[in-house]
């Protein structure tokens, strides 16, 4: 792989020929040629602004002596494509993002990269073709948003969804709802709180792959593009010394990952993406290290959803380095892992936590466990996932009577209809990698919920995910998926499900008889898609694999 391949020597005469078509001259041939891959669209707010990273990453490379060379990805915004038909392709976005990258990396010989990504599976899936190509590569994102005001309150994107549950239950006006929706999103940028894409952003800075800050800097602040640069410019010595992604991505970076995780309280669906980081890298994790690692890990900072706060002001009390200085202090992180950026020991060696507020002292934590929780029993032996520490302290631990929907849709319906009382088990199943297909996200029912009250007195369980942005009891990911013949596709309403999250324990109280019954007499329910859809059905595995596509 390299340049090599199509422009030294007699026979790469056309090679060049083509190049210089594009307008390269022989001198910006005999440079390293750098992919840099803008993920810039019209539709995603968290990529509106990402050209201007673009031209400032590219300014890096030439300052540095590379030829940048611009290529597009495409991105999905999940809150748009949230709770219809188009939540289907935003997993799936994932493997198209990595094996376009890898398709024009490769056809075209380039000598390394640099991601420009932003959002939801944008971020992982740049992160999978860069551990799968191995050569340098760079990842430089475009930064949260700024959270918005209203009524002297700090809000965000999920203010906005759980604002439709605060209408129907009469608590807020559509004159409110819509004075909210115009102050929620005020930037460009990845929404503002420690959602999935600001959560992959910062698992990008704690891996060692992104430079310090690439987690944290909002979007607006000149800053982000200062970082842009000073990563077109280390992409430059990643090439000259050769150090690759799987240099990087190790086991132990891994691990070092999954204790910032817990750390931070990040989406659920940072354990999908890591596990399919992971395996692209070659390196092993199943679910059970998670619990390991969250056992030991005190949850340092409570973002929104889980709390009131956003991602600038964890910028601006130090960031992720700040996070991973105050978690060495207990010796859980690996400081001799090397990054882009020298080894861990030294990337965070200057780093200065700001008060205790926004991140917590390892002394007092705001939970002595992370705040990732996967949960385990006969309604999921192969896992379930639950972002803890969004859960209020009374539903830990409940017994509780599951309503059964086959689609996210009957269950908002029933939901907005008052249909769910407190005690109630909302179970959406069929929405998995292979059933949905596409494993859509359920941020309108947590919502929904929550804006109604409900939040910490029902629970919901699903074979499906949920965003990054849903609190409250909500079990996802539930493992093998319903239309894989998983036991919740044999729940019935009334049933008894008993929950217990600090156990991690998910069980549905019925004898092993009558489950034995259910297997043999409950139908699954079959879909059948064309076009991307369909091929992506044929091909992912389960969520307890990442759902990658084998």
């Amino acid at each position: 792989m390299g340049s090599k391949l199509v422009k030294e020597g007699l026979t790469k005469a056309p090679h060049r020929s083509l190049f210089k078509a594009s307008g390269l001259t022989d001198e910006e041939m005999e440079r390293p040629l750098i992919g840099v891959v803008n993920s810039f669209n019209e539709i995603v707010p968290g990529h509106v602004g990402l050209n201007d990273i673009t031209e400032a990453v590219k300014k890096g490379v030439l300052m540095a002596g590379g030829t940048p060379l611009e290529f597009p990805a495409i991105a999905v915004c999940d809150g748009i494509a949230m709770n219809h038909e188009g939540m289907k392709y935003s997993l799936a976005s994932r493997e198209l993002i990595a094996d376009s990258i890898e398709t024009m990396t490769i056809a075209h010989g380039l000598d390394g990269l640099v991601i420009i990504p932003n959002c939801d599976k944008n971020v992982p899936g740049s992160m999978m073709a860069a551990a799968r190509l191995n050569i340098p590569t760079i990842i430089i994102s475009g930064g949260p948003m700024l959270s918005g005001r209203f009524k002297d309150k700090d809000v965000d994107l999920i203010s906005v969804f759980e604002g439709v549950g605060s209408v129907t239950s009469k608590d807020m006006t559509l004159d409110e709802l819509h004075s909210l929706e115009n102050s929620a999103c005020p930037t460009c940028g990845s929404c503002s709180g420690m959602f999935t894409a600001n959560s992959m952003n910062c698992m990008s800075e704690a891996l060692g792959i992104a430079l310090p800050g690439n987690g944290t800097i909002p979007a607006v602040f000149s800053e982000r593009k200062r970082l842009a640069k000073k990563s077109g410019m280390k992409i430059m010595e990643l090439v000259e010394k050769n150090i690759k992604p799987r240099d990087i991505l190790t086991e132990e970076a891994f691990k070092n990952a999954l204790t910032v995780d817990m750390a931070l309280g990040c989406s659920t669906n940072t354990v999908l993406h890591l596990t399919a980081i992971a395996y692209e890298a070659d390196v092993k994790m199943d679910l059970n290290i998670i619990n390991e690692i969250s056992k030991v890990t005190p949850n340092l900072c409570r973002l929104s959803p889980a709390g009131p706060y956003h991602i600038e002001e964890l910028d601006a009390a130090g960031g992720i380095s700040a996070v991973m200085k105050e978690l060495d202090k207990k010796g859980l992180i690996n400081k001799d892992v090397i990054t882009v950026s020298g080894t861990v020991g030294e990337k965070i060696e200057n780093a200065y936590k700001k008060g205790d507020k926004i991140i917590a002292s390892v002394e007092k934590p705001y939970s002595q466990t992370g705040g990732i929780q996967v949960m385990y029993g006969n309604l999921a032996p192969d896992g379930a996932v639950i972002k803890k520490s969004a859960v209020d302290d009374k539903m830990l631990k409940v017994k509780t009577t599951a309503k059964v929907f086959e689609s996210e849709e009957a269950a908002v319906d029933a939901i907005l209809e008052g249909n769910i009382k407190p005690g109630d088990c909302v179970v959406i199943r069929y929405e998995g990698p292979k059933g949905g297909p596409g494993m859509r996200e359920m941020l309108t029912p947590t919502s929904a919920l929550s804006g109604m009250g409900l939040d910490d007195k029902v629970s919901l369980i699903t074979d499906g995910r949920f965003s990054g942005g849903s609190r409250g009891a909500a079990i996802g990911h539930v493992s093998p998926e319903a239309c894989e013949m998983g036991p919740i596709a044999y729940i019935k309403d009334g049933d008894i499900i008993d929950i217990d999250i600090i156990e991690g324990k998910l069980n549905v109280l019925i004898s092993e008889e009558e489950f034995e019954e259910r297997r043999k007499t409950t139908k699954i329910k079959e879909t059948k898609y064309k076009g991307y859809l369909g091929k992506y059905a044929k091909l992912v595995t389960s969520a307890s694999t990442g759902a990658i596509c084998k």
